[in-house]
């Protein structure tokens, strides 16, 4: 996995967390849009740096290669 993979894989978990966390409180949801603005547009230039914008197969199996070595999604080795 390239520096760039990775990035691209990092912030797309980032925004499933944010957009999870924003969608589960019922006080947080009515601005999730405004909320989400942020993460969503790291995650965009993120894909696009890395290749990944159209290649949803190759980037959710480098998020799965993540979510499998969890202490290495946030740049921390075992």
């Amino acid at each position: 996995m390239t520096t760039t993979e990775r990035a691209a894989a990092q912030a797309y978990l980032r925004l499933l967390e944010s957009t999870q966390a924003v969608l589960t409180d019922p006080q947080l949801a009515p601005y999730a849009g405004v909320m989400l603005t942020h993460p969503m547009a790291e995650a965009d230039e993120a894909l696009r740096a890395a290749g990944l914008s159209g290649n949803e197969d190759r980037l959710l199996r480098l998020v799965s290669s993540l979510r499998a070595s969890p202490a290495s999604v946030w740049g921390r080795s075992g």
